[in-house]
Formats: structure tokens, sequence, C-alpha cells
């Protein structure tokens, strides 16, 4: 809990966040660019889904996302809860819509993927309908927080509101394993190593590299933000004051 109260300082946050956007911002760049250049261009084409198959280096990140900034959103919202850590407030406010972001990314290229494989747009399985309750969750703690005149209990109202909804995100990742769904099991991240191919999977992992550290980057960038706008909001406060 040091390092967090260490970093709780407005002041050295920003100080520490301007170091390290620019290093963030290059590898984003760099993991992006060679990316899409070995999805596009190297990676090969599947015998059965063609060249739609190369959805997947945009689909299969994106969802990766779409768990991982909420995951992320808990343990911020967790942590403000617990010790009233002004800056994992901020953090939970930042990721928001980044997270929701990328579970729009991961559904519309999700049904993308899904009209010439299995014929529709849309489906009500059980990782499709989760994934949607994700995305409502993601909206609906936007619309939460700003839905008090006091901020800090809207603030509160939707960090509960996250901890609370954390408990779809084990549900959307087994949701294949527990349920019979049109989508395969896990293929990357499993016990005994990925059953992709490596000319399919070095692509795979250097967007979901570039997705993280475009993440860090936006997020880094709004909790300055909102910093920043906290101070004028104080000063202005004071002015009046006075």
């Amino acid at each position: 809990m040091n390092i967090l109260h260490r970093f709780a300082n407005p002041t050295r946050f920003q100080r520490l966040s301007k170091k390290i956007e620019p290093w963030v911002l290059v590898l984003m760049l760099l993991t992006m660019g060679s990316g899409l250049y070995f999805a596009l261009f190297s990676s090969p084409v599947d015998y059965q889904q063609g060249h739609t198959v190369r959805i997947m280096y945009i689909h299969v990140p994106a969802a990766w996302m779409a768990l991982f900034c909420y995951t992320a959103m808990a343990i911020a919202a967790a942590i403000s809860l617990i010790w009233k850590h002004g800056l994992a407030d901020i953090a939970v406010k930042a990721t928001a819509p980044i997270g929701a972001a990328f579970t729009f990314l991961a559904l519309v290229t999700g049904s993308l993927w899904g009209k010439p494989m299995w014929g529709t747009w849309w489906v009500w399985d059980a990782r499709l309908t989760s994934v949607l309750v994700l995305f409502f969750l993601y909206l609906g703690y936007m619309a939460l927080r700003d839905a008090f005149d006091d901020p800090a209990r809207g603030a509160k109202s939707s960090a509960i509101l996250v901890l609370v909804g954390f408990v779809n995100v084990p549900i959307i990742k087994f949701s294949v394993d527990w349920w019979n769904t049109l989508h395969q099991p896990a293929s990357v991240i499993r016990m005994d190593g990925p059953t992709i191919h490596v000319d399919m999977l070095m692509p795979l992992l250097l967007m979901a590299f570039a997705f993280k550290f475009y993440y860090l980057w936006v997020m880094l960038v709004r909790i300055r933000q909102e910093l920043m706008a906290q101070r004028i909001r104080a000063l202005k406060h004071r002015q009046a004051i006075e």
C-alpha cells in the first residue's frame, strides 16, 4: 500500500506520466503497425474462412481488452472504496469509456465475422449475451456516476456497481466451457499452451499488445486531464469564496 499512497500525489503522478506517455505511444505505434502488417499481408488465409479470418486480429484483442479494462476498473474501484484512494477513483472513471469502446468494437467485429460464418449477424449465444451485458455495465457505470449532484456519492455508487458487475467477467470467460455456444474454446491462453499456428499467433499477440499500450496511453492522458480539471474547479471554488 505504500506504493499506492506514494503515487496518490497528483503532482508526482503527473510528473511520472509525462515521462511514460511518449514511450507508451511509441510502443503502441510499433506494435500496431507491425501487427496490422502481419495480419493483412503475412498471416495465412484460413482454408474454411478465407480472408474473413483476418477480422480475428481485431475482434479477439478487443474482446480481451473488454475484460481487461473491466477487471482493472474493479480493482481500482475496490482500492478507492477501501482505502479512499482518490487517484484510483479517477482511474476507474478514465478506464470506463475506453473499455466501453473496446467492448463495442468486439461486438461489431464479432457480428461482421459471424455473418459469413454463422449466417446471421447476431444470436443469443451465452458469450455474445454476456458481452452485451458487459457493454451495458460500462454504460451504466458512466450514467450512474453522473446521476448525482454530489460527486462523492456518484463515485461511491458507481464503484459499487462495478464490483457487483464483476461477476459477469468469469461468466464471459468460461461461458464456452459451461454452455454449448457457437464460440470455440480457448486456443491461446491454455494450460497446455496455444493451439493456434505461430503465423497467426504472432500478429494476434502484437495486436493484443498494441491495444494494451493504447489503453495505457489514453488512460494516462485522461487521468492527467481529470487532475487538471479538478485543480481548475478547486481554484474557481476558492475564488468564489474569496
